[in-house]
């Protein structure tokens, strides 16, 4: 029996609302992750002064504007990564209502979208992309390979072996060339999570996308750097960005992709 329902605008909103909650949550994800925390308890609290955030404080979005940005016991700047993170939340799940409605594929896709939102922010912050996510999402998301209507098991397996292959081979490649580690053991651990959740036909244009995204934005990221000293740029950021843009766009983006071609 088919649980799909077809979008509507009370569907959308609360859809927009049960994205901006879970935001709330990745954000405790992308600070704790990466220092070994639980993710659980204790509550919500001040990094600065450890106060201890009430509930009217934690409430998605509007708490950011009416505590204006900041900390209500020591006044200290509250990082706008928390309201983007909510925000992005928020958009991934009306996008994925509008592209699949209400059906299982809508939450396993709005969970590997929460687990690249993650990935995207660890990795610019800490530099960091938590195996607690790229590793329990490869067996998640070929799991749920069973459940999905986009691929199979099959397509899922191969996935696993073509992204974390790839750049393996790549990263070997490199170490072998210039006698250094070029690309860190966590960007081959969410590229398999990746072919796990979009399947094998998927990871060439993620790779394609992350790389040419990486080349022209990191290029100018370094150009206009003063200090120099640091020239290393995480790409697992672009590695998820390329992932989302794959999944809603797969079949345009080759379209696209063989149209330059010719």
């Amino acid at each position: 029996m088919s649980l799909s329902i077809e979008p509507n605008p009370l569907l959308l909103a609360s859809g927009f609302c049960f994205g901006a909650v879970i935001g709330s949550f990745l954000n405790v994800c992308i600070h704790r992750l990466p220092l070994g925390e639980s993710v659980v308890s204790p509550g919500s609290r001040c990094p600065v002064c450890g106060h201890e955030i009430r509930w009217w404080e934690n409430i998605p979005l509007l708490s950011y504007l009416l505590l204006r940005g900041r900390c209500s016991g020591c006044g200290t700047a509250i990082s706008p990564r928390y309201p983007a993170v909510e925000m992005l939340s928020a958009g991934a799940a009306v996008a994925l209502l509008r592209e699949f409605g209400l059906v299982v594929d809508f939450f396993v896709y709005y969970l590997f979208t929460a687990m690249l939102i993650i990935v995207i922010f660890t990795d610019l912050e800490h530099r960091i992309i938590p195996d607690e996510v790229s590793l329990s999402g490869i067996v998640v998301g070929f799991c749920s390979s069973f459940l999905v209507s986009k691929i199979g098991w099959i397509d899922s397996l191969l996935g696993i072996v073509a992204g974390g292959g790839s750049l393996f081979a790549v990263a070997w490649g490199y170490y072998l060339l210039m006698g250094k580690v070029g690309m860190g053991g966590g960007d081959i651990k969410l590229l398999a999570m990746i072919g796990a959740f979009l399947g094998w036909k998927a990871v060439p244009m993620v790779i394609f996308l992350s790389a040419f995204a990486g080349s022209v934005i990191g290029g100018f990221y370094l150009l206009l750097r003063r200090d120099v000293s640091d020239r290393a740029i995480p790409y697992g950021p672009f590695l998820a960005a390329a992932a989302i843009a794959t999944l809603f766009w797969e079949e345009e983006l080759w379209n696209l992709y063989w149209k330059l071609l010719g």
